[in-house]
């Protein structure tokens, strides 16, 4: 796992779609991240991940969904990013019944904010891609954990380890 970082980085204060289903309806609401924590007395997990319906990324959010109730009992919100449409994140939150939000960031400005996107090296191509990162804020909005360069498999659970008192 990746260790946590001392990286100084506010939540932004620029508009994001989220995108939830709640009582089989889809919303999508334009807040700013910064906004949500202050209107709330919870905390924020903000993961960024690759690409919707693909199998990482795809266990990462069912294990968040799997332990949602463990994270809201710690007191904390979770959403999911990636640079997929509003329609991808319907279709990926509809075909495993994800009850966490995701944003969708198909302009890459939030994924830029936490710098987030960076060359990989595939079969032997050098392309940008998003890096697999998890930010975890506490309940003022203050930058607790940062870590980079995830593995999917039992994420929620190490994470869960680092949260728990």
């Amino acid at each position: 796992m990746a260790k946590p970082t001392t990286e100084t980085i506010n939540l932004p204060d620029f508009p994001v779609t989220i995108v939830r289903k709640i009582a089989g309806n889809f919303i999508h609401d334009e807040i700013s991240l910064k906004e949500m924590v202050a209107n709330t007395d919870k905390g924020l997990i903000l993961y960024f991940y690759p690409k919707d319906n693909t199998p990482g990324c795809t266990t990462q959010a069912t294990e968040f969904t799997a332990h949602l109730h463990d994270f809201d009992d710690l007191g904390y919100d979770i959403i999911g990013v990636s640079r997929d449409s509003i329609e991808s994140h319907e279709k990926f939150i509809d075909k495993y019944d994800l009850q966490i939000p995701l944003i969708s960031d198909a302009d890459e400005k939030l994924c830029q904010y936490f710098e987030v996107i960076k060359e990989k090296n595939m079969y032997g191509n050098i392309t940008l891609g998003l890096v697999r990162s998890a930010f975890v804020f506490d309940k003022e909005g203050k930058l607790t954990h940062a870590q980079r360069n995830l593995r999917a498999k039992d994420y929620t659970s190490r994470l869960l380890s680092i949260l728990a008192p």
